[in-house]
């Protein structure tokens, strides 16, 4: 994971994903070739493990957290463009973005991180 961490206007930082990486061969090959080798995009994948189904969609996604004992979290001032679970057992909240084209890899990994051995993210 790459990429430089910025401060959004409201003084939350994020980290922005250099969404290029460095197409098949030796990275000090590429450098000593003055970077004239063509980059391609990487996109990653949000796997969930014991089913192995990949998580296209909020609905699926919205499925496995219920039955992982997660909630939707309906209060705050952000309903309008966030997505929240919580889970009554701790003090976790995940928040995603309302529209699906704009989860990222950052989203995928704060899950990763609140349900460990459950989800898994992969390059595709």
């Amino acid at each position: 994971m790459s990429g430089v961490w910025v401060f959004n206007k409201n003084g939350v930082m994020r980290l922005v994903e250099n969404p290029y990486n460095q197409s098949a061969g030796d990275s000090s090959e590429s450098s000593s070739s003055g970077g004239n080798q063509q980059q391609r995009m990487r996109r990653k994948i949000l796997v969930h493990l014991p089913t192995s189904e990949v998580v296209s969609s909020y609905g699926s996604l919205e499925k496995i957290l219920k039955n992982l004992g997660w909630e939707r979290y309906y209060s705050g001032d952000n309903t309008d463009h966030l997505l929240q679970f919580h889970k009554r057992t701790s003090i976790d909240l995940i928040s995603l973005p309302r529209d699906f084209s704009k989860f990222n890899s950052i989203h995928m990994y704060d899950i990763v991180v609140k349900n460990p051995n459950v989800f898994h993210v992969r390059d595709m």
